[in-house]
């Protein structure tokens, strides 16, 4: 398995960071691992392919859990490789199991038929999205509408083409938490924020779709790009920016 550690309790489908939920936050990090189970080895890629940005989010995992610490709030992490099965798209989304990744041809995914999908489908994603409901209807029970703010990362070039943004907040239907996100990401002047960029936040069937918003929650993804977490001091660099913008929406009522 190509994976960090990371204390927290866990199955082979997600890992969850215990935190309070009348804090009203719950983070998300769809992509945060590389790992994949030792039966399917490494898809027949070469090792090195799991530390590009084809086979996880780089540095995400590392602000999720900063930001969880500091926030004293849940998070719940994908245990597994994007290019095993995505968990950021809907069961019946034809790049769920990629076949071809920005230029990499992913061998032990060319094959892949009804039921080793279904396999994946049982085995990975279903139960992470099961561990987010659950993590939600717990916070509902307690009272708490929870915020669910999603942590992803992108590459600081695609097909050759530089990214200039240093963050991009991604939002659908509901601005209540992008609205503020990127009030205060621009404030200090010392960033390009990127509103809808470099993805659309409109993805029907991703994460924030099936749990924000088809259950009416607040809602919303920050993408930093990746060279900027890649190292230890980056990473409390965002922690320590994030931390007191996701505090004061919250304590706002927004």
């Amino acid at each position: 398995m190509f994976e960090t550690s990371l204390n927290t309790s866990r199955d082979e489908s997600f890992a969850r960071i215990p935190g309070d939920l009348k804090r009203g936050i719950i983070l998300i990090a769809d992509h945060a691992r590389n790992s994949l189970p030792a039966e399917y080895g490494s898809l027949g890629l070469p090792l090195e392919q799991f530390e590009r940005h084809i086979a996880y989010d780089i540095g995400v995992e590392a602000v999720t859990r900063g930001l969880a610490l500091a926030l004293g709030c849940p998070a719940l992490l994908a245990a597994f490789s994007r290019l095993l099965i995505d968990p950021n798209r809907g069961a019946d989304d034809p790049i769920l199991i990629m076949r071809v990744s920005d230029g990499a041809v992913i061998p032990g995914n060319a094959l892949v038929d009804d039921k080793e999908r279904e396999k994946r489908l049982t085995r990975f994603h279903r139960p992470y999205h099961a561990a987010i409901r659950a993590e939600i209807d717990a916070a509902l029970a307690e009272g708490t509408a929870p915020l669910l703010v999603s942590i992803h990362s992108f590459t600081p070039y695609w097909k050759g083409i530089s990214r200039p943004w240093h963050v991009g907040i991604l939002w659908d239907q509901d601005d209540r938490f992008a609205a503020h996100l990127l009030g205060a990401l621009k404030a200090r002047g010392d960033l390009h924020v990127g509103d809808n960029e470099p993805y659309s936040g409109a993805l029907e069937g991703d994460t924030l779709y099936t749990h924000g918003t088809r259950r009416g929650l607040r809602h919303g993804l920050i993408e930093i790009r990746q060279d900027l977490i890649a190292r230890q001091t980056g990473v409390d660099e965002w922690i320590s920016r994030l931390a007191p913008i996701l505090e004061a929406f919250m304590k706002g009522g927004s």
